[in-house]
């Protein structure tokens, strides 16, 4: 049988990691510093296994945001990538190249969430098929969805 392995990374490329073994589980946090962590309504994490995770180029760079809990990010992008706590390593979702079947399973901190968060899925969606065209046509200077063997610093620039 072979054992699970993930790869992930920050938008610039700076930092890509890979994660051997199971996942644990996936959760929201409503915390008001996981929002100011990812700058957005709740973060997003999973719990890396113990001895599983290779930074395979670059690291986060930490900030001590309590007593006890560390933030990592991409120091070059901003790219909120880990949430470090006394129990272990959690990795930021959004971060991981393949996410689908990361959707969260408990809600943490759930009396600090925004009064509104439960309701912004009902919102009308943005029908306007000018407005996606001219999404179609951004050219992204972000690293892609997988491992490469070279990448720039600063990500890719024409």
């Amino acid at each position: 049988m072979s054992e699970a392995t993930r790869s992930g990374g920050c938008q610039c490329g700076a930092v890509r990691f890979r994660i051997r073994g199971e996942l644990g589980r996936p959760s929201i946090c409503h915390c008001r510093m996981c929002q100011k962590q990812f700058g957005s309504f709740f973060s997003a994490l999973v719990t890396a296994p113990d001895d599983g995770l290779e930074w395979t180029r670059g690291a986060p760079t930490y900030f001590q945001s309590s007593v006890n809990i560390e933030r990592g990010f991409c120091k070059n992008c901003g790219t909120p990538m880990t949430y470090r706590h006394p129990g272990g390593l959690e990795i930021a979702i959004g971060a991981f190249d393949e996410r689908d079947d990361l959707a969260p399973q408990i809600q943490v901190n759930h009396a600090s969430r925004l009064p509104w968060v439960e309701t912004i899925f009902e919102k009308p969606v943005h029908q306007d098929p000018d407005f996606y065209s001219r999404q179609e046509q951004i050219i992204s200077f972000q690293h892609p969805d997988h491992d490469t063997d070279v990448w720039p610093a600063e990500g890719l620039k024409i």
